[in-house]
This record gives C-alpha cells, sequence and structure tokens, in this order.
C-alpha cells in the first residue's frame, strides 16, 4: 500500500492521464458499439420454464415477445366507421416496422374477443421476432411514436406491456444524490476544494464503471436496470471511500506531517480499511452466483464491478489529485493557525463525540435494549413480506403503460393484465379431449374470470389455454389460484391419463422466480456471512467482533427490509414516494437489498472497528479503546452515512419501482445503521464484552491468515483468553 501511494503520488500526472484515458476511451466505445440490456429471465427446472420451451418449440409465434395497442373511444364506440378506419390505419403502419410480425386486432375474425361488449375499448397484439431477452429500444421507439400520432380527441391509444415499459434514463437522480453529498462534504471539510475531492474521484470511477458495463452487456446479460442499481452503490461507496481517506489525510496535516508522508499514511491506513471493506461489498455482490439464477449474474457483476472501480481510483486516482492540491485541502483558517502555531495535537477527538462515548460507556446496558427494542419493531413487517413482481398497475400515472394497464383493466378484468398460459403436449388423440375436461374443470374454479377453448399448435403436437383471473398479477389471490391450479386442479382433471400439462405465462414466471429465490435465501445469507466472518476474524484476530458485526448487520437489514414491506406492500406513505399502488416487494430484492447492505455495513463496521483495535493494541484497554476509536470515527462515519442516505434516497425520485425499493431501502438501512448500530449497539456490546472482544481460540489464530487494516506498521494481537477477560479493572473516565 505504502509503494502504490508513493508512486501515484509522484507520478500524479500519468495516473491521471490514464484515468482520463480510460474515462474519455471506454466512453467513446461503449457510446460507439451500443448497448444490449436484457430483462432475460431463465428458471430452468420450473413449471413455467417446461410451458415457455413447449411454446417456442410448438408456437413458434406465440412464444416470442409481445404487447398490446389499446384503443379508447372518447367519443362513441370503435364500431364506429372513423373510428375504425383509424385503428386499421394504426395496425396497418405497426405492421410495416422493422421486427413487427404480427398485428392481431380487433377488426380480425381471431381478435372478435378483443373489443369489450360496450365497444368503448378494444386491443391489438404487437409481435415481435425477438424470442429471447429485451426487445431493443430502437425498435419500440417507432411503434410507440406511431401510437402517439394516433391519439385523437375522438381516440386514446396508448401502449401496453413490459416490452413498451419507460426504461431508466439516468442522470436527474445521480445528480440530485452529487448535489447532496457535496453539500455534506462542505460543512464537514469547510473547503471548497476538499470537498471537490471526493466527488470527483467517485464520478470519474462512476463514469468509467458504467462504461464499462454497457460493453459487458454484449457479452453477458445484464437487466435494464443494471446501471441504475449500480449507479446508485457506486456513488455512494465511492464518495464515502475517498471521504475516509480524504479525512484521514487532513488530520495528518494538521498535526504537521508532510504533504507526501501524509498521503502514504493516508492509504496505508484508512486506505487499507477501504480495500477491505470494498472486497466484503464485492464479495457480497458476487456471492448471489450461489442462487444459480442467472438473471442476477449480470446485476451482481455490474455492480462489483463499479465498486471495484470505486475502490481503485481511492487508492489511485485519489492520491494523484492529494498531490496537486497540496494543503490547500485544509480550509483557509486551518492553515493560518498551522502557520501561526505549528501542528495542532489532540487528533480527532471531537468533544461532542467523545461525551457521547463516555455516556455510552456508562450506560451500555440501557442503550443496547432501548436501540434493540427500536431496531426489531422496525423489522417486525418483515415477518410478513411478500415476495412477486408488481404490475404495470404501479407504473407513475400518465406513462402509457400505466393508462394502458388502466384501459384493459377496466375492460376487460384486472387478470386481463396477467394470464395463466395453461400449456399441453397432444401425444395422442385421447389427449384433446382431456384437455376439454381440464378446460371445464378450471373454468369451474373459483377465482378464474375466463379460460379459452384449446387451441392446438400448427404442428398439432400442443396445445394450449388462456386463463383469466379475476385479480390482478400482483395480487395475492392470483398467487393463490396459481397455487391451486397447479397442486388441485390440473392434476385432478388429468388423472387416470396421459395428458401433461404446465402452466406457464408471464404471471407464473415471476411467482415461479420468487419461489426459486425464497427457497435459496438461506443458503445466500449463509455463504455471505460466513466469509465476511471469516475476513473479520482475520483481520481483529478475534470470534466476538466478527459475530457482533454479523449479528448487527442481520438486524440492519431486517430494520430496512420492514420499512420496505410497510411502505411498499402495506401502503404506508405511497404517495409522498410515489408508487402506483402498494403490492408485492420484488422477488429478487432481499438478495440483492442484503448483499448490499451486507457489504456497505462492513465500511462503517471496518472503520469504527479498526479504530478501536488501533488504540486495543497501544492501550489494552478495551473501554478506553472502545470510547476513543468512538470518539475519533463518529464525526466521519455520520458525514459518510449523510451522502450515502441523500445518494440512495435521491433514487426514490426515479420512476421504477425497484429502483425506490431499492432506493428506500438503503437510505434506511445506512441511516440506522449510522445513529443506533455504530453509534450505539457495537460500542455497548463491545463495552459489555471487555477483554473478550479480543479473544479468539489458539487453533483458530494459527489458522486464519494475518490481515491488517490498520497499516503496515500494526501489529496483531495476542490471544486474549477468558478468565483473563473477567479481571479487568474498571476505569474512571477522562477528559478528551
Amino acid at each position: 500500500m505504502t509503494a502504490l501511494a508513493h508512486w501515484s503520488f509522484r507520478h500524479r500526472r500519468i495516473v491521471l492521464g490514464l484515468w482520463l484515458a480510460l474515462l474519455i476511451g471506454l466512453g467513446a466505445l461503449s457510446a460507439g458499439v451500443g448497448t444490449s440490456y436484457k430483462d432475460d429471465f431463465k428458471l430452468p427446472a420450473t413449471e413455467s420454464k417446461q410451458a415457455l420451451d413447449i411454446l417456442q418449440r410448438d408456437f413458434p409465434a406465440a412464444s416470442g415477445q409481445s404487447g398490446q395497442i389499446v384503443l379508447h373511444a372518447r367519443t362513441g364506440t370503435l364500431r364506429d366507421p372513423q373510428l375504425q378506419q383509424q385503428a386499421s390505419a394504426l395496425f396497418s403502419t405497426i405492421s410495416r416496422i422493422p421486427h413487427v410480425v404480427a398485428v392481431q386486432g380487433f377488426d380480425t375474425p381471431l381478435g372478435s374477443r378483443q373489443l369489450t361488449p360496450d365497444g368503448t375499448t378494444g386491443y391489438a397484439t404487437v409481435a415481435f421476432d425477438s424470442s429471447e431477452g429485451q426487445v431493443p429500444p430502437e425498435q419500440v421507439k417507432p411503434i410507440l411514436a406511431a401510437v402517439s400520432a394516433a391519439s385523437t380527441p375522438q381516440l386514446q391509444t396508448e401502449a401496453g406491456g413490459q416490452v413498451f415499459a419507460e426504461q431508466p434514463s439516468p442522470g436527474k437522480s445521480e445528480l440530485i444524490g452529487i448535489a447532496g453529498a457535496a453539500i455534506v462534504l462542505f460543512i464537514a471539510f469547510g473547503s471548497l476544494l476538499a470537498m471537490s475531492l471526493p466527488l470527483i474521484t467517485a464520478i470519474v470511477a462512476l463514469g468509467v464503471g458504467i462504461s464499462a458495463i454497457g460493453l459487458l452487456t454484449h457479452v453477458l446479460s445484464i437487466a435494464t436496470f443494471g446501471p441504475t442499481l449500480a449507479a446508485l452503490i457506486g456513488l455512494g461507496v465511492g464518495v464515502d471511500y475517498a471521504l475516509f481517506i480524504v479525512t484521514r489525510h487532513r488530520s495528518n496535516l494538521r498535526q504537521g506531517m508532510e504533504v507526501e508522508a501524509s498521503v502514504v499514511n493516508a492509504v496505508d491506513t484508512a486506505g487499507r480499511a477501504v480495500l477491505f471493506a470494498g472486497t466484503i461489498v464485492c464479495i457480497a455482490l458476487l456471492g448471489m452466483f450461489a442462487l444459480g439464477v442467472s438473471f442476477l449474474y449480470g446485476v451482481a457483476v455490474s455492480a462489483a464491478l463499479v465498486v471495484a472501480f470505486t475502490m481503485v481510483a481511492a487508492l489511485t486516482l485519489l492520491p494523484a489529485l492529494l498531490g496537486f492540491y497540496g494543503v490547500r485541502v485544509l480550509s483557509r483558517r486551518t492553515r493560518r493557525k498551522l502557520a501561526v502555531s505549528g501542528p495542532l495535537t489532540g487528533g480527532d477527538l471531537s468533544p461532542g463525540w467523545t461525551r457521547w462515548g463516555r455516556f455510552v460507556q456508562h450506560h451500555p446496558v440501557v442503550l443496547a435494549a432501548l436501540s434493540g427494542i427500536v431496531m426489531l419493531a422496525l423489522a417486525a413487517p418483515f415477518l410478513s413480506m411478500r415476495l412477486g413482481s408488481s404490475d404495470q398497475g404501479n407504473d407513475q400515472t400518465g406513462t402509457t403503460t400505466r393508462s394502458a394497464y388502466d384501459l384493459l383493466a377496466k375492460g376487460f378484468g384486472p387478470g386481463f393484465n396477467g394470464p395463466f398460459l395453461v400449456v399441453a403436449e397432444l401425444k395422442g388423440p385421447a389427449d384433446l379431449p382431456a384437455l376439454g375436461r381440464v378446460q371445464q374443470q378450471l373454468a369451474a374454479t373459483p377465482g378464474v374470470a375466463f379460460v379459452s377453448p384449446p387451441q392446438p399448435s400448427p404442428n398439432g403436437k400442443a396445445a394450449i389455454l388462456q386463463l383469466i383471473p379475476k385479480g390482478s398479477p400482483q395480487d395475492e389471490s392470483t398467487s393463490k389460484l396459481l397455487k391451486t391450479v397447479r397442486t388441485e386442479v390440473v392434476p385432478q382433471a388429468t388423472a387416470g391419463t396421459d395428458l401433461q400439462v404446465h402452466v406457464g405465462g408471464v404471471t407464473a414466471i415471476f411467482e415461479d422466480f420468487a419461489s426459486v429465490l425464497s427457497s435459496k435465501l438461506p443458503l445466500f445469507i449463509g455463504v455471505v456471512v460466513l466469509l465476511a466472518f471469516l475476513l473479520l476474524a482475520a483481520v481483529f484476530r478475534s470470534v466476538l467482533v466478527p459475530l457482533t458485526a454479523s449479528v448487527m448487520n442481520l438486524l440492519a437489514a431486517g430494520a430496512a427490509f420492514g420499512v420496505v414491506v410497510a411502505v411498499f406492500q402495506w401502503g404506508w406513505f405511497g404517495d409522498l414516494v410515489g408508487i402506483g399502488k402498494s403490492g408485492p416487494i420484488e422477488a429478487f430484492l432481499p438478495v440483492m437489498m442484503f448483499a448490499i447492505l451486507f457489504g456497505l455495513s462492513m465500511d462503517y463496521e471496518v472503520f469504527l472497528v479498526s479504530r478501536i483495535h488501533e488504540e486495543w493494541l497501544a492501550r489494552r484497554d478495551n473501554r478506553e479503546a472502545v470510547t476513543i476509536g468512538q470518539a475519533e470515527t463518529g464525526q466521519v462515519i455520520t458525514a459518510a452515512a449523510a451522502i450515502m442516505v441523500l445518494v440512495f434516497g435521491s433514487f426514490v425520485l426515479g420512476g421504477q419501482r425497484i429502483i425506490k425499493e431499492f432506493g428506500i431501502g438503503l437510505a434506511v438501512a445506512v441511516l440506522l445503521d449510522a445513529l443506533l448500530v455504530r453509534t450505539v449497539l457495537v460500542p455497548s456490546i463491545m463495552h459489555l464484552l471487555g477483554r473478550s472482544n479480543w479473544w479468539i481460540p489458539r487453533w483458530l489464530d494459527k489458522v486464519l491468515p494475518r490481515l491488517h487494516v490498520e497499516g503496515s506498521g500494526g501489529t496483531t494481537p495476542e490471544a486474549v483468553d477468558p478468565p483473563e477477560a473477567s479481571r479487568e479493572r474498571p476505569l474512571e473516565p477522562t477528559g478528551a
């Protein structure tokens, strides 16, 4: 670390030039070749996947991506000659657009059921030649333009379906987050130049990372929300990582260090903590590979890639920039004090945080109990979390997909927006009549609004039924109906026959997705917690410190999930965050948010405990080590958390529901982590545990590798045995 810091400082022009070349080069290359984001769900060994395989094999025209063009007569009905002519002209225009393979309107014999009985609302189905992944935006834009141009005072035209969903437009949320971070940094540093350092470092790393993600989309399937989520994480951790190093550098300068020596020391101490914390974030994100769900691989890689770039930028670009800035990272007032009085002694002990540290030291039981109760109360809603997928009724009001959803729900029923596709393989002449009996029993099932007659495939090897539930796709009743159809109705209807029936469709795919992730979530949590525990144990040579960290991080994640459930599933304060209506929590949110939260929580844990560990090595006095470590890190952790809360909170202003869920969940988690976990719970528990904090079995001490985050001059404590821990002598509080 010292060699890297020295090289980056002394060759700062080269370092800056390399980063700018990387930023411009990757940006130009990404813009030149474009991007290929795909919302590609592949769930092997699920019933919806079996149904999809049959559709792709025997119903190729019906297995591709599709959407709806929804028309509503503002005056009269769609049967009026003038409106009929306008509708036919629109359908004809869309059918000639490249990559559209079919447009089936309500004005065709096969589309007679695509018009409401009163004739006011109808739709056409648009099929694309893309059977897998996301239809590229350049193929969708001409259709949206034609639909918009066809709207008149007499005729409302909208485009519905996921294929027409509004893509996230990065920029607005990021700018708001950057502005909020700048304000916090200026308050913390009191210097415009110092304020700019973390922002420049984070923005450059983020720009390089997003460009790299765009290029990766051509070799790896990455979801459309991938870059937005990566930007959310990268911007938050990027500013925080740079903040930790700049804070240590400024402290060194105030104590009289030369600029280069100060930079090297900051990278060798705070930089080690950044490297370690960032590595845990990447491990937690890449831990999603253990789930075996390919949809999450690209999202995990893209987020981890951006975090990796922020780490590298903090350890190379930032030291170079610090070399350009020199002592100007200090405020003018501080520089004048240094010139007049010489080095400012006293370290970074904040009087306010010192007083709070002493208060925690003397009341650990009460404070730990109260804060624990608050965290558990916030986590309580998590027990009622229902995973699923929100439908387009949650899109922002005024978007074409939301308007189309509302028109179809009003005209044809809520369940029309999420039908089940009942698919059967036909292997003999008796199979089609047997499928007719399946249709009859499905139609008689409570919660079913309509079941279409069996439609054989062109090759005669399969048949399909369309089942319309009474509830909307995201309703709990629809989830229960799917389970009933699969486990009761279909098995009973096909008993005594060789007919194989599979229930699929978009709604079923998302339900299977939620089921797969729910079953694998305990394994994922266990893997991430175990790896983090081993890493922390290796760094701090302790069993109880990593155990406490793991429990606290789980508690913070649970509280964040509880708030997300209360807002998005129960609808509390839903109007404030702009959600269309309450609904299930996105199936992949718990997995991804846990990975992110566990990694981010480790940032503050490492920064706090590494400082406590330094004091423990120097003093062998647990109470003083905890109090001084908290006093010295409280201010910077609070500032770092404020930045993350503002960055994450700014993403609530985005249009996508899933990004809002991530924004609120992450912002709440970081807020609770800074205000309760690192400020009250962890110090209180460490005071209660005493010298046992630093105990490790001798066999484990020999097995674990030795890692240092305190700097190259750090030493490793000897193992502390429990009997010795019980003999610790209480100390009187001392002044700061």
